[in-house]
């Protein structure tokens, strides 16, 4: 195993110990949306089930928004590869935000619909649990969004429970730090699918992104900063640990 994987491999594991996300006889499902995070965390939890003495399944998950000319067959042979089921979900996400609702902020009923349809794509294959690529900036960068638009300190957790649909949400790459994630990404050469979304990369998720990536040329462990505040806070205690 080279040294990118071992480094996130090693912040995998933490997490998973630090919040108990992994139980024995677990079948997860991993939402895997093409993107750099989604594949890395199906590859770390594939090589984790090797060493970790809980035993657990896995199952990838991909929903097809309904974008033309998708094309999923790099992550069907990365699945086949690591020897993990893949499913392919259709929908009509796509349609729906920017076609029939022509939404102006198309992100937050985007994301409404996908975990929906993740949701009860991971029932329907027999899983309680679903494990999402969030990496260490997602964690940060939610908590400024929360802070700048909604006036309220707010991220979400590496575990939740769903009571509505009996579902556990993991986040087994909250400690992953989004420059080792592409490293790692590159060095292995796992198949990146570009993302069609009209509204990639000009979001107000983007611009905290790049608010925080400018505060790093003066403060550079700024992410190791915030998220220990995170880990030792208290306050409406946003991360319990």
């Amino acid at each position: 195993m080279k040294d990118r994987v071992k480094k996130i491999l090693g912040c995998l594991r933490k997490a998973v110990e630090d919040f108990n996300m992994i139980e024995d006889g677990d079948r997860i499902a991993v939402g895997v949306s093409g993107g750099k995070d989604s594949l890395l965390l199906l590859k770390t939890l594939k090589l984790y089930q090797f060493m970790s003495t809980v035993r657990y399944e896995l199952e990838a998950i991909t929903l097809d928004m309904g974008f033309e000319d998708a094309d999923w067959s790099k992550v069907k042979d990365f699945c086949k590869s690591l020897g993990v089921p893949y499913t392919i979900k259709e929908t009509k996400i796509a349609t729906i935000v920017f076609d029939i609702r022509k939404e102006k902020n198309p992100c937050s009923l985007c994301a409404k619909l996908r975990r929906g349809a993740l949701h009860n794509t991971a029932l329907e294959l027999g899983c309680k649990k679903v494990a999402l690529g969030h990496h260490r900036e997602d964690v940060i960068e939610t908590l400024f969004l929360s802070l700048f638009y909604e006036g309220r300190f707010n991220t979400f957790s590496p575990v939740t429970y769903l009571d509505r649909k009996d579902i556990t949400l993991i986040r087994p790459m909250v400690y992953a730090p989004e420059p080792e994630i592409k490293k790692a990404v590159k060095r292995h050469n796992i198949p990146v699918v570009f993302n069609p979304c009209p509204a990639n990369g000009e979001t107000k998720r983007q611009y905290i992104k790049n608010l925080l990536l400018d505060i790093s040329k003066d403060i550079p462990n700024v992410q190791e900063q915030i998220l220990g505040a995170l880990k030792k806070t208290h306050v409406r205690k946003l991360w319990d640990v």
